[in-house]
């Protein structure tokens, strides 16, 4: 059988890992990698796919991965940063960003959040005719060298996962396009409000086809383009697309690539690459899910219902969204020896169980692997988003540290820290003995 070139790296990742005791059965039995090779790839892919005829800032969307390190490491690759939060915010202006970099996006920004941004001059997406409301009340009394757009909800349907489509009929973001008065209330706002020169619209993630995206993209251009015509001037100049390119949970393969996404953008909306426009993207879940892994030993074996089951150290506080819609966030698993090594051998169907108290805390159910045993190393792929950025603390569970690999000269892998594991000093804090007499 032919191992893919990322499966090696991997394999090379989690065996130096072991050698340098960075996981541990004993004092660490769970940690998260991030391939940083891998990484480089994915951003220069991204960069890559919009021709050089268009001026694009691609801003990686916080929210997959926010561990400030990772944040420096992609700002020194070209990308600027998309926020949706005051944590997010701050995290990014720790990694360095310039605030001209970032995009604010949230569909609940506060008064004091819009004044932070809009001071520093970070660009800012009004989800809502009431925060543009509340946007413009604060540029009456200051100026502000920020970008700033409204979101629209372009309404044109879900993908496969309703919780992660953001353009349907009734989505809670952006101003609906299509509900009734909305076209001339928008209007009247570009009319009213020179300093509104940006549009946006996102239209989903994991489970939106490309071509649903790229319709959603379309008539945010075609709108537009109807704006700048019917006020006689040039005054929306960018459009920022959001993300949403989907990951191909089954495999290493990367399809569908960013080159692939484009050329559907091109063919639903060639009004984007005119150079009319200027571009910001917000990529996050493409850009990091598949250049990221989880390890956790396996502490314990049995069988129920003639059924074996792998009881290891990685749960939902580690794949929360896996373990509550399996079916919307699968996650593969590969079995490994307690050097690192790949498993080899007989394939048996194993559910892979984490610690948490409750039933449904798996991984994986009846999973073909080769045969585990206590000591032996899973791995849990594609973890690289919405993973080490989304811990559950049920149970007390502590976070685990999350470290950066690259290959080096000598051919050897390199590690930096990107988040330290929680202590039970960090645990304790955070469950209020800050607060005792």
């Amino acid at each position: 059988m032919t191992i893919s070139h990322a499966a090696q790296r991997r394999e090379r990742i989690l065996s130096a890992a072991v050698q340098q005791r960075l996981l541990d059965a004993d004092d660490a039995p769970l940690a998260g990698f991030v391939d940083l090779d891998g990484v480089t790839d994915s951003v220069a892919a991204l960069q890559n796919a919009f021709p050089p005829s268009v001026s694009v800032q691609h801003a990686f969307a916080a929210k997959a991965n926010p561990l400030v390190p990772l944040l420096q490491e992609l700002r020194r690759l070209g990308m600027g940063c998309e926020v949706a939060s005051a944590g997010e915010l701050a995290q990014a202006l720790a990694a360095g960003f310039a605030p001209e970099q970032i995009v604010f996006d949230s569909p609940l920004k506060t008064r004091a959040e819009l004044l932070q941004a809009l001071e520093l001059g970070v660009a800012v997406n009004a989800d809502n005719f009431q925060e543009l409301a509340r946007i413009d009340t604060i540029l009456a009394t200051r100026s502000s060298p920020s970008r700033i757009g409204i979101r629209i909800n372009p309404q044109v349907g879900a993908g496969s996962i309703a919780l992660s489509s953001t353009a349907t009929a009734t989505s809670k973001f952006g101003i609906a396009l299509e509900d009734n008065g909305n076209v001339d209330r928008l209007l009247r706002a570009y009319r009213e409000h020179p300093w509104l020169t940006w549009l946006h619209a996102h239209v989903g993630s994991q489970g939106c086809p490309l071509d649903l995206i790229a319709q959603g993209i379309a008539k945010t251009v075609a709108f537009a383009d109807k704006v700048n015509a019917e006020l006689g001037r040039r005054q929306i100049v960018g459009i920022d697309i959001g993300g949403g390119l989907p990951v191909d949970f089954d495999s290493d393969d990367s399809a569908p690539g960013f080159d692939t996404y484009v050329a559907r953008l091109r063919d639903h909306a060639p009004g984007l690459f005119t150079g009319d426009y200027r571009i910001i993207t917000e990529f996050g879940h493409s850009l990091l899910s598949k250049n990221g892994f989880t390890t956790a030993y396996v502490e314990y074996t049995k069988t129920a219902g003639e059924r074996p089951i792998a009881i290891t150290h990685a749960g939902a506080h580690v794949a929360t969204r896996t373990v509550f819609q399996p079916d919307s966030w699968p996650l593969r698993v590969t079995a490994h020896h307690p050097t690192g090594a790949t498993k080899t051998g007989p394939l048996r169907a194993q559910d892979i169980a984490g610690p948490l108290c409750f039933a449904g805390d798996m991984i994986a159910r009846a999973r073909p692997l080769p045969e585990l045993s206590p000591g032996d190393i899973v791995a849990v792929l594609d973890t690289g988003a919405y993973c080490f950025s989304a811990p559950y603390h049920f149970n007390g569970m502590l976070e685990p540290a999350v470290y950066g690999a690259r290959t080096v000269a000598d051919g050897s892998i390199a590690f930096q820290l990107l988040r330290s594991a929680e202590t039970m000093d960090h645990l304790l804090s955070r469950s209020g003995t800050d607060v005792m007499n």
